[in-house]
């Protein structure tokens, strides 16, 4: 046993993140040429791109997938995970990350940081990684920007400093909420809890630091790389100086006086050499003679013979007489400061092994659970004790990693990949079955073990995230028994077939194809819980419709989505509401070649691919400088719609507004968290404390959270707005705004679409809607309020007067079961807006329908009596509702919402002009354009519409001549301001536009026609242009 724990000291997970092109598989290589076990030629590391073994991937001289390997350096076993940095790929980073307890990040140096920088180190720090830094592509510094040794060491430590303030931004997010918890629970007696929090975060020092070892300088083609601590073994002898002292001292602003042989900081920078000359020491000991060597060799070889003596390196003959000086170079640089020792010591030294990462990554991999007692009539349902001691000893084990065979065996699935059936090794089993089929593609799962130990043949239990162990019988669709047919030891392209694997390692297992779609959790038990979900970056925003070429192949069709439904974490297959099949991905990239997987190996068939179904939303113009006016308005506005029901018996008016943009956002982003604190997914015994990302101590609620971030979000709405208007700057007015708000957010009735969209359904002002003409108002119910933790407005609450008559009783009747029909109307509504059928955007309702008694003959009053059987009223009213919500929308100048990318590009100064060309012609809006500071690249910040996002790159490719990079990331969504419905009536419009016979349609409307036509709505457009001229078909060649 105390060998398996000495073993499980020695292993290291992890994985290389960087943004795009920043050289995460050319380092792989050069890792895998050393410690990989003779699998790759050190002259070829770089060159072949190992880990990249698809042929799209080496086509396009990206990564597209994540693929680990086993390396040994020392008596160290080291996990390695190659990771993608294509936004498109993200989910790929996910995956990685989760099974991983540390992150190479790699940042170039000429570059620095882009936008997937901050997405991985996000990840990271969702995932609890220890991450090192590794800035990579230092010879480009020397060879293209001919940097002198103090500007290197300048933007080397600006960067460093850079990725350090990302970090301590997510960290301060974190320490922030949590300051919020604690100072809420504790009131105005919570001084103790306060100066707790202000002692446990007080300096807290930067996570990346050279001197500390935990950031590596490398050049991954060449394959040389160093840390501070390699110099500082080189000097300490030479200088007098302890290793430790000069390690300290090799960054940052400490000097060396030669005279004194000290090491001095700013204060005694005067005795080094008058203050002006004086150089940080990493400059004179590190940057200075790597410099002299590159010149040297560039150059001249008289420096080069030297520093092949000084460090007594072994190279062959012929290589120093090359007349290449890059290969002279190359040869001297990787034997003087070899990469791998430089990356692999200090992935050994600062990354944790399983036992320490587990015990620090637990909260995150299997959070607290707050047990709560659900009662049911009344009646409390007592809860399994043993179930919960069982399920809390399975996390102790986790968090343990616990390696012993009678312990619970827990490993975590993060996601399937597909691979010929005939890739396979032979095993004692043959090649398995999969149960594909005649498929050729057989599914592996990319696991880790987190406890216990996994052997083949093993029957565990395959739990979905949606598990509750203490459900027993209702969760048998939620749990899977399989067993595992074998595992493997992953080798990049290659697998290696393995007994048995303990706690802390990464392999591949056959036999679960037919149990996991995307991800899983596997337990030797059920009293287990599963394993939080994984978090991706972004969302699969681009939508094609596709179908077979021949008609005859659609069995082919369903069976290749199936499978890469399966194979890829992020696609999303669906069939939309007109019988298509809608494969949705993250950009054009990924979309491409989950086409090309379809077409040769999952379908094997001919397909037609729709243009992108582009999502749009729609909304009204609702800019209005008083808030306080707007609000009274929605409450006695003469300007509504009106509506009656074809029997007559039901008016219908309605009142629309538009609601805040942060309240929008914050209703959209907090979806999940509305469907569990309304009730739509099935009752939930146990609530995770870790909530999108956030902290959230035991002690606070889910609907206080979600209360909290409607309220701040109202709040902060109010103060801008106010601030922009310098006639109501005054306390009061501010104090009536917030009090109407609270008024109207006590009175939520429903929320729509799905009862969890951003647009929301208030119930009548009963006093503003009193009438004297023997209607009854359907008052509606805020209990959707009262989820949400707003104390409902007893105007609201049902107060039926106590009427005596039969007909006014039939009519409170009626009123009851007439409510769920309004909220039907109104989802309806919701759902499909009137510009092209696409979901309403952050508006509020006010409906008012009012049942009138049946007034006619006997004998009508039967038939009356028979419809009101089969409930055609009810249908009558949601139809009603339906269309006077759209009929509002239409009456207030309606505007469409579309998705808007965060796009960000590079481009060398001289092609500016072009670039700026190509953005034009995609309606982007440009928010920032800077220089980089040092290079000649300008980096430029602008949004781009998802519609004109599709081509994008290839155009900027062609139009700056593949100089010009650029990187799409979905950011939010925008209004038009268009009015689609737009008609010249001023003289000057007149003017500009023409009459109304001769004006083009506009941006909004050209993109409603395109959506109307591709869902076969009506179009209003000219089918005849030109009637009176002959045109014949006849070409001119």
């Amino acid at each position: 046993m105390n060998d398996d724990v000495s073993d499980t000291h020695k292993i290291r997970n992890m994985c290389i993140l960087a943004h795009v092109d920043h050289g995460k598989t050319t380092l792989a290589d050069h890792l895998i040429a050393a410690a990989g076990g003779a699998l790759l030629h050190p002259k070829l590391a770089g060159r072949v791109r190992f880990m990249d073994y698809l042929d799209e991937e080496q086509r396009r001289a990206i990564t597209m997938k994540s693929s680990s390997i086993s390396l040994h350096y020392k008596d160290h076993s080291v996990n390695l995970i190659d990771s993608p940095g294509h936004m498109d790929f993200c989910s790929e980073v996910s995956t990685a990350a989760r099974l991983s307890d540390g992150a190479l990040v790699l940042v170039d140096a000429v570059e620095g940081v882009h936008i997937q920088t901050h997405a991985v180190l996000r990840q990271c720090w969702i995932e609890k990684l220890s991450p090192c830094l590794v800035l990579n592509k230092i010879d480009r510094l020397i060879t293209e920007l001919k940097l002198t040794p103090s500007e290197a060491y300048t933007r080397l430590s600006r960067i460093v400093h850079e990725v350090n303030n990302i970090v301590s931004a997510y960290k301060s997010e974190k320490y922030l909420s949590d300051v919020d918890s604690i100072v809420a629970a504790a009131g105005a007696s919570g001084n103790e809890d306060e100066e707790f929090v202000e002692d446990d975060n007080d300096d807290e020092e930067d996570t990346f630091q050279p001197q500390k070892g935990n950031v590596a300088f490398v050049c991954a083609l060449d394959g040389w790389g160093f840390r501070v601590h390699e110099f500082a073994e080189f000097y300490a002898s030479k200088l007098g100086a302890s290793v430790n002292a000069l390690q300290k001292a090799l960054w940052g602003p400490r000097y060396f006086n030669p005279k004194t042989k000290m090491i001095v900081g700013k204060k005694g920078i005067a005795g080094v050499g008058g203050g002006k000359v004086a150089k940080p020491m990493f400059v004179q000991f590190v940057l200075e003679p790597l410099w002299q060597v590159y010149q040297g060799a560039l150059e001249g070889k008289g420096l080069v013979e030297k520093v092949v003596k000084a460090f007594n390196l072994s190279i062959p003959a012929r290589e120093l007489q090359n007349k290449d000086p890059k290969v002279v170079l190359q040869a001297i640089m990787s034997r003087w400061l070899p990469l791998s020792d430089a990356v692999l010591s200090m992935v050994v030294k600062c990354m944790p092994d399983p036992i320490a990462a587990q015990s620090f990554r637990v909260s995150r991999l299997l959070p607290k659970r707050e047990v709560v007692v659900n009662v049911s009539d009344g009646v409390e349902i007592e809860i399994d004790r043993s179930v919960v001691e069982a399920a809390e000893h399975v996390r102790k084990s986790v968090e343990v990693c616990d390696l012993r065979p009678d312990a619970p065996c827990v490993a975590f699935v993060s996601k399937m990949f597909a691979i010929p059936v005939k890739m396979l090794p032979p095993s004692e089993n043959g090649y398995g079955d999969e149960g594909e089929g005649d498929s050729d593609e057989c599914f592996l799962a990319f696991a880790r073990v987190f406890s216990g130990v996994l052997n083949a043949g093993q029957r565990v239990f395959v739990l979905s995230a949606l598990y509750d162990p203490l459900k027993g019988e209702s969760m048998q669709k939620h749990v899977q028994e399989a067993e595992l047919q074998s595992l493997y030891l992953m080798m990049g392209q290659g697998l290696k077939v393995v007994k048995s694997a303990k706690a802390g390692n990464i392999i591949a297992i056959q036999g679960l194809g037919q149990h996991i779609l995307k991800s899983a959790t596997l337990c030797s038990t059920r009293n287990c819980w599963p394993f939080s979900s994984l978090e991706f970056q972004v969302a699969p925003t681009l939508r094609v419709a596709i179908e077979p070429s021949d008609p005859a192949d659609v069995g082919a069709l369903l069976k290749g989505l199936r499978l890469l439904n399966r194979a890829d974490p992020f696609v999303e297959v669906h069939v939309s509401a007109r019988g298509e099949h809608v494969l949705a991905a993250a950009g054009e990239v990924h979309l491409e070649r989950c086409i090309k997987d379809l077409k040769d190996r999952f379908a094997k068939i001919n397909l037609e691919v729709s243009p992108p179904l582009v999502s749009y939303k729609e909304s009204i113009e609702g800019e209005v400088s008083n808030m306080l006016e707007n609000l009274k308005a929605l409450r006695k506005s003469s300007d509504y719609v009106e509506k009656t029901t074809p029997n007559g018996r039901c008016v219908v008016r309605v009142r629309v507004m538009k609601l805040p943009l942060s309240l929008t956002k914050v209703l959209h982003e907090s979806s999940d968290l509305l469907e569990d604190i309304i009730g739509l997914k099935s009752g939930q015994t146990v609530k995770s404390l870790e909530i999108q990302g956030m902290s959230i101590l035991q002690k606070d609620n889910p609907t206080e959270v979600l209360k909290k971030r409607v309220i701040d979000a109202v709040e902060s709405d109010i103060m801008s707005r106010i601030e922009n208007d310098k006639d109501h700057t005054d306390k009061d007015h501010t104090d009536k705004c917030k009090l109407q708000w609270l008024k109207l957010l006590r009175r939520i009735w429903a929320l729509g679409p799905r009862q969890i969209g951003p647009n929301i359904l208030f119930t009548p002002d009963i006093k503003a809607a009193e009438c004297g003409d023997g209607s009854v108002l359907i008052r509606g119910c805020s209990h959707i309020a009262e989820r949400l933790g707003f104390t409902a407005d007893s105007n609201s609450a049902h107060s039926v007067i106590e009427t005596p008559s039969e007909t006014s009783h039939a009519l409170y009747t009626d009123v009851e079961y007439l409510e769920s029909s309004v909220v039907s109307g109104f989802e309806l509504a919701t759902a499909a807006g009137p510009l092209c059928d696409e979901p309403m955007w952050g508006l509020a309702f006010v409906i008012e329908a009012r049942i009138f008694p049946f007034t006619g003959q006997s004998d009508e009053s039967e038939t009356h009596q028979q419809s009101e059987q089969y409930r055609i009223l009810a249908g009558q009213v949601i139809a009603t509702v339906k269309d006077a919500c759209r009929a509002a929308v239409l009456q207030n100048k309606p505007r469409l919402v579309e998705a808007m990318y965060f796009c960000e590009l590079n481009t060398p100064t001289e092609y500016l002009g072009p670039m700026y060309a190509v953005l034009s012609r995609r309606r982007a809006r440009i928010l920032k354009e800077e220089m980089q500071e040092g290079s000649p690249f300008f980096t430029v910040h602008a949004y781009v519409p998802v519609s004109e996002s599709f081509g994008f790159a290839d155009q900027l490719r062609r139009g700056t001549s593949g100089a010009a990079s650029a990187l799409l990331v979905f950011s939010h969504w925008e209004a038009l301001s268009e009015d689609p419905f737009f008609v010249p009536k001023t003289e000057e419009e007149i003017e500009e536009f023409g009459d109304g016979s001769s004006v083009l349609p506009n941006t909004a409307r050209k993109l409603i026609d395109a959506v109307r036509r591709r869902k076969g709505l009506p179009v209003e457009e000219k089918v005849v242009q030109h009637g009176t001229k002959q045109r014949t078909r006849a070409r001119k060649v």
